[in-house]
């Protein structure tokens, strides 16, 4: 009896300890959040959130996303802004994060990384724009509204001119900077929030902007002149709602977008379109996000509240994988290098 005592209180012991090992380190409740890692194209997720501390390491598994971004020369490097929680950075890949010093508990809206220079990030908070040239370690202002009420909540950097920052206020001004934000100059006034700003990685003159309530808008002139591209939206009634908006480095007319209805594909630079026939959900279940592997184009990735759907074949045949956590999937991001390693920030679901 003693023997079967000793050996109960030893297992219990061994579990407590954390030695026995789940297929996610995920905690479900008030610590399932931060950043989730998928190292098969999603067909298993691990919550990667660690912050190495002297002694008992740190995490950010209570962050919810705001918004993120990945340095476009380095796919190990990603930056992640929580809702009031700072912004967050990883040169591994996600195994290990540290806090960006200086920009606080703040929600940092827009975040953006040098094309030229992976120590060169762009941050905004509130009404202003920070500008790092350390990695991380000191911020500068770089941009202050006099609008108080004001959020920036789009920026761009253009791709073959570094000095070239683009960014989009919630009063619908696209503001350009033409020296690594010096100085600013309005170019166009959508007069409604400004929610993403995307140009194109082959031709930098090419600038689409997703507009709140009102769909995309495409620039043929780096964002001089504006014209509506929702023309694909309509015809498939997917509404306004933009989610994402895909473009391909070297496949110049390739386009997919998605909106919280669906999922249209052109492959002539946005003249036709065509839907992505997607997996008929629940009536309140909507898409939060969507990418596609870089390398293989048919290789279709969508995430809703509690769902990740992945199909190999164009759409025509879906898997569906639970998330592991109580949580909404909101973001999901692909290494261009390696698309089988994925990544997705999630945010906890109102209250009912």
């Amino acid at each position: 009896m003693f023997k079967k005592q000793l050996i109960l209180i030893f297992v219990l012991t061994f579990i407590l300890s954390g030695c026995i090992q789940t297929k996610s380190d995920t905690n479900i409740g008030a610590v399932d959040g931060g950043v989730f890692r998928s190292i098969d194209k999603g067909a298993t997720w691990q919550q990667k959130a660690v912050i190495p501390t002297v002694g008992r390491p740190g995490s950010f598994s209570k962050a919810n996303i705001m918004t993120w971004a990945m340095d476009p020369e380095d796919s190990q490097a990603i930056y992640y802004a929580g809702i009031k929680a700072g912004l967050f950075y990883t040169y591994d890949g996600a195994n290990s994060w540290h806090k960006a010093a200086g920009l606080g508990n703040n929600t940092v809206r827009a975040v953006a990384v040098d094309p030229f220079n992976k120590c060169v990030i762009y941050a905004t908070i509130g009404n202003r724009v920070f500008k790092s040239v350390d990695c991380s370690r000191a911020w500068k202002q770089m941009y202050f509204d006099n609008q108080a009420k004001i959020t920036i909540d789009a920026l761009a950097l253009d791709s073959f001119n570094q000095n070239h920052v683009y960014m989009g206020l919630s009063r619908g001004d696209l503001v350009k900077s033409l020296d690594a934000g010096e100085s600013w100059q309005t170019l166009h006034r959508f007069n409604a929030k400004i929610d993403r700003l995307i140009i194109d990685p082959n031709d930098s003159q090419i600038m689409y902007a997703f507009i709140s309530k009102k769909g995309v808008f495409k620039s043929s002139d780096q964002g001089e002149s504006w014209e509506q591209f929702n023309h694909g939206l309509k015809e498939h009634k997917l509404g306004t709602a933009v989610k994402d908006l895909i473009l391909f480095k070297d496949n110049s007319t390739m386009i997919f977008i998605a909106t919280n209805l669906g999922i249209i594909k052109s492959n002539d630079a946005g003249d036709t379109w065509e839907q992505i026939e997607l997996i008929p959900a629940e009536k309140k279940t909507a898409l939060n996000a969507m990418a596609v592997n870089p390398k293989n184009t048919k290789e279709i990735f969508y995430v809703t509240n509690n769902t990740f759907f992945r199909s190999s074949d164009d759409g025509v045949n879906w898997q569906t994988i639970k998330l592991n956590t109580s949580r909404a999937g909101r973001k999901l991001m692909i290494n261009p290098k390696k698309p089988e390693i994925m990544y997705m920030g999630v945010r906890a679901l109102p209250k009912k």
